[in-house]
Formats: C-alpha cells, sequence, structure tokens
C-alpha cells in the first residue's frame, strides 16, 4: 500500500520540477505545458469517487492492483512521450491508475492489519505523502539532471514491485455493495467544465478575453457545470453528493479547501518557474532549494495534532492561512532577479510550508469530521475532488497572469500571481472563522 501512495503522491512533485525541462524538449509555451498537470487533476478529480465505487463492487484488491498496472504502464507511456500531446493523453491514462489505487488503498491496508495496529497503520498511510511532498523536490532534480523522462521511468521499479507484493499479501475483503454505478455522465459533465474553464483561463492572454474561442470554452464550462449541478441534485447516485455542502462546517470546509488549493497550486509551480526561467538555476539546485517548504508540512501536522482538540479546526485554519499568506507578501515585498536564496525565497518557504501543515490537513479533517459515519466516505470523495479542480484552476490562473511565455514573464507578473495566492489565503482565514469545532450533523435532504 505503501509503495504505491507513495509513487502517486511523489509524481505530483517531480513532475512540477520537470515542467520547464519538458517545456525546452518539446518547445512548448507554458500555457500547453500546463496541460500536463492538468489533465491529470482533471481527471482525477472526476475518476476517484467512480473508482471508489467500483472497488465496493467487484473488490478493493483487484481495483487496486489494476490501478497499479495503469499508473505503472501510463508513466512508461510517459516517458516515451514523441510530442506534447502524447505526453498529456499518456497522463489522463497515469490519473485513471491513480483513482483506482487512492480511493482501495486505505480499505486494504485496514484489512490486512489487526484492529488493534489500524490507528497506526492509518497514520502511516496518512504520512507516506508527506514523505513523497519532502523527497519529491530533489528526487525530480536528480531525474530531471539525467533527463526528464526519468521522472517517469523512475515509477516502473516501484510499481512492479507494489504489483509484486500486492499480488502476494494483499486480502481479499468482499465486495460490500451491489448498487449502481454513480452518475458516469456526471463524471464527463465536471470533466469538460474544468478543462473548458482552464482552457479558457491559459488561451484568454493569447486569444483575447472576447475573443470567439475564449468565450466559447466559457459558455461550455457554465453549461456542463449548471448541468452536472442539476444532475447532482436529482440523480439517485450522483457522482458528487454536493448537498452535503449545505451542511455548514462542511460547506465551509470545502470552500475553504477549494480557495486555499488555488492558493497552493499558484505557490507550487510559481516557485518552479522562478527559480529555473528567472534565477537560471538547474533542476537539482531548484529541487534542493524547495525542500523545506514540503519538509515542513508532515512535521507541522504531527506536531499540532493535538492542538486542534485544544483550540479547535477554526483557529489552526486561521493562523496557517495567514502564515501562508505572509510567505507569498514576503515574496511580493523582497523579490529580486538576481538569486538571494536566504533573503528571498527560503523564508517564503518556511511560512508556506507551516502555514500547509496547520491549514491543508485540518480544513480536511474539520470538513469530514462533521459529516455522519454513512457519509464520510462520501464526504471525503468530495473533498479530494475540490481539492484537484482548485488546484487544476491555480495553475490555470498563473499562466493567465505570467502568460504563456515565461521567458518574457516580468517580476511584476510573478507579484501579482503572489498577491493573488497572498488573497486567496486570506479569503480561506476569514472562512476558518466560520468552521470552528465540528458537531454532530443531519445531512439535508436533496
Amino acid at each position: 500500500m505503501t509503495l504505491a501512495v507513495f509513487m502517486t503522491n511523489l509524481d505530483l512533485w517531480i513532475v512540477n520540477v520537470a515542467l520547464p525541462a519538458m517545456g525546452a524538449d518539446f518547445h512548448a509555451s507554458l500555457g500547453d505545458l500546463s496541460w500536463v498537470l492538468n489533465a491529470y487533476a482533471i481527471t482525477l478529480a472526476a475518476l476517484l469517487v467512480v473508482a471508489g465505487r467500483l472497488g465496493d463492487r467487484i473488490g478493493q484488491r483487484p481495483v487496486f492492483l489494476a490501478g497499479v498496472v495503469i499508473f505503472t504502464v501510463a508513466s512508461v507511456a510517459c516517458a516515451a512521450a514523441p510530442t506534447l500531446g502524447w505526453l498529456v493523453a499518456a497522463r489522463v491514462l497515469q490519473a485513471v491508475g491513480a483513482a483506482a489505487q487512492l480511493p482501495t488503498s486505505l480499505a486494504l491496508l485496514l484489512a490486512a492489519v489487526p484492529e488493534s495496529r489500524r490507528t497506526a497503520a492509518t497514520r502511516s498511510w496518512a504520512a507516506v505523502g508527506g514523505l513523497a511532498a519532502a523527497s519529491g523536490p530533489v528526487a525530480g532534480g536528480l531525474l530531471v539532471e539525467l533527463d526528464w523522462r526519468w521522472v517517469f521511468l523512475v515509477n516502473l521499479p516501484i510499481g512492479a514491485l507494489a504489483l509484486i507484493a500486492g499480488l502476494v499479501a494483499l486480502p481479499r475483503p468482499a465486495a460490500r455493495e451491489t448498487g449502481p454505478l454513480p452518475d458516469l455522465l456526471g463524471a464527463v459533465l465536471i470533466t469538460a467544465a474544468v478543462a473548458s474553464l482552464s482552457g479558457a483561463l491559459v488561451e484568454a492572454p493569447d486569444w483575447g478575453w472576447l475573443s470567439p474561442g475564449t468565450l466559447a470554452l466559457a459558455a461550455l464550462a457554465l453549461v456542463t457545470g449548471v448541468w452536472f449541478a442539476i444532475r447532482s441534485v436529482r440523480h439517485h447516485t450522483p457522482l458528487l453528493e454536493l448537498h452535503l455542502l449545505r451542511l455548514p462546517r462542511f460547506g465551509s470546509s470545502g470552500l475553504g479547501t477549494m480557495t486555499f488549493g488555488v492558493a497552493f497550486a499558484i505557490m507550487l509551480l510559481s516557485n518552479v518557474l522562478w527559480c529555473q526561467e528567472v534565477w537560471h538555476w538547474s533542476a537539482l539546485r531548484t529541487g534542493v532549494a524547495l525542500v523545506p517548504g514540503p519538509a515542513l508540512v508532515p512535521i507541522v501536522t504531527i506536531l499540532t495534532a493535538r492542538a486542534v482538540h485544544r483550540f479547535g479546526h477554526g483557529r489552526l485554519v486561521v493562523l496557517g492561512a495567514l502564515l501562508f499568506a505572509a510567505g507569498m507578501l514576503w515574496r511580493v515585498a523582497l523579490i529580486s532577479t538576481e538569486p538571494d536564496y536566504v533573503r528571498d525565497l527560503l523564508p517564503s518557504l518556511l511560512l508556506t510550508g507551516t502555514g500547509v501543515g496547520l491549514a491543508l490537513g485540518t480544513l480536511i479533517a474539520a470538513g469530514v469530521q462533521s459529516l455522519p459515519a454513512d457519509r464520510a466516505a462520501t464526504g471525503s470523495a468530495l473533498v479530494n475532488a475540490l481539492r484537484q479542480i482548485s488546484a487544476s484552476i491555480g495553475v490555470a490562473l498563473l499562466v493567465t497572469i505570467v502568460g504563456s511565455s515565461i521567458t518574457s514573464a516580468s517580476a511584476t507578473d510573478f507579484r501579482w500571481a503572489w498577491s493573488l495566492a497572498a488573497v486567496l489565503a486570506v479569503v480561506t482565514a476569514a472562512i476558518g472563522l466560520t468552521v470552528g469545532r465540528p458537531a454532530p450533523a443531519l445531512v439535508p435532504a436533496r
């Protein structure tokens, strides 16, 4: 389980570090490159619930193992990509594999250990993401020094080992559900809505905000988004149970997850682009420089676990979001095109890493803990889908502000991007004031 989850989490960090090298190889603009990230995030958001429900119907083990195979084969396809279009298509296939792994992995892990060890097993499962975040930038930098294609080839031995171990060791829990699958048309609609919105934001600087292409994509995003919302309310097995957002604390935490997720995506990619394209650092030097931020996230999360019970979710969210905003504003105030890591980037990484450790996990926990037990799984799926959607929107907004050609971007463009991230973090802090402590809640009627 940990091998497979580590592989999918590692992918996020190493692909971000490798993005400039991909652009140089394919002679692609930042707008085109953004689909390497967005195609993955959008597909994952659309399929998480479907894959999780499929695991409940036919068994967690076969769905998980199929996900490992798909993700590993897709990684090889990414490494072999002769064109950017091929790479984006292979990233979609990667997301299909990740969607099959993530919802089934924890269920299988809990079935594989005695009840007395389940709490420790759950914490270990959650810590894998932090380990991937801490090692991802350096690993990505090292691999890009060889060739950016190695950031995908590294998944081959990990995936093969996870598959062999899974075939030997994984339990075979019985399927728990015989009902219909979630609304598959809803998955198509949410994919079309987020992809169209991202496309409109990415292409608008080049096409023009009032050009026919931009307006057509915006209209498609609106139509498919509204259609998806209507189907989610009326369908007997909706893809995402949007009515859960009517629960005050769950709705607040979901909104906070969205705003903070957009700010986080802007911060993550902009730091990579700034180091490699403005400071002209190598991928390895960039990866090493970025380590303090992600490394702090699991440390802060673990050290403040008990603080939630003492101070409540809301205060931790407010503090974390404000620290993140301070980290972004630090860069706005002290940015320089002449490299000065200790003055410019390091303090920002320490502030934002601490902020993410305090806010992001707390927002998710506040939302899930405010749900009745029989809605915890569907609520978690909704929160994870919102995280992926917000990541896609954040990348698209960064491209909109900085421009599709990163070489022509100015320090002022990056200041605007970091200012937007700071504003979104302050908005998240304001939302955190409404989260408070979770309380038992009833699910409203659809």
